[in-house]
């Protein structure tokens, strides 16, 4: 799932299947371009807000940018980037927010990721599957039981 060498790449310009940023860009604005194509991606699949899908370029712009070079990123590998991305934007709230946003459990993350490729947002290598994102976490003890509670104190 690359955008360039890895699973999914980077979001926006360089995380779009290669020519898909030059064929629409230049006919709307980037705001336009990512509200139509979210809005196409949740026609598709309803269960996932939009900014489940905004949420999970973000995580991956994250992974990739504490990268020492590009390479391929696994499914592992972003759900854990997705786990780091929630908590610490939401804290405890992160089960909650990615639950409203209809991701309960990594496999969404990987259908998210897949329903993105099939799009043609982003890429993937011959070897990547869905199956790499089961069970890669549990949700209730990634943001519940192994939360830094005592952080601080």
């Amino acid at each position: 799932m690359t955008g360039r060498g890895g699973v999914c790449g980077r979001p926006a310009q360089a995380a779009l299947a290669p020519g898909l940023w030059d064929r629409k860009i230049g006919a709307m604005t980037e705001l336009q371009f990512a509200e139509e194509v979210i809005g196409r991606l949740r026609e598709k699949n309803p269960r996932f807000h939009g900014k489940a899908y905004l949420f999970l370029l973000s995580a991956l712009h994250r992974v990739i940018d504490e990268l020492d070079e590009p390479r391929h990123i696994s499914g592992q590998e972003l759900a854990g980037g997705v786990r780091s991305l929630a908590l610490d934007r939401y804290g405890p709230m992160a089960r909650t927010v990615l639950e409203h946003w209809g991701i309960h459990t990594t496999e969404d993350l990987g259908d998210i990721v897949f329903a993105m490729v099939e799009f043609g947002i982003l890429t993937k290598q011959d070897e990547d599957r869905r199956e790499d994102f089961r069970d890669v976490f549990d949700f209730a003890e990634a943001f519940e039981q192994d939360y830094p509670w005592a952080a601080g104190s």
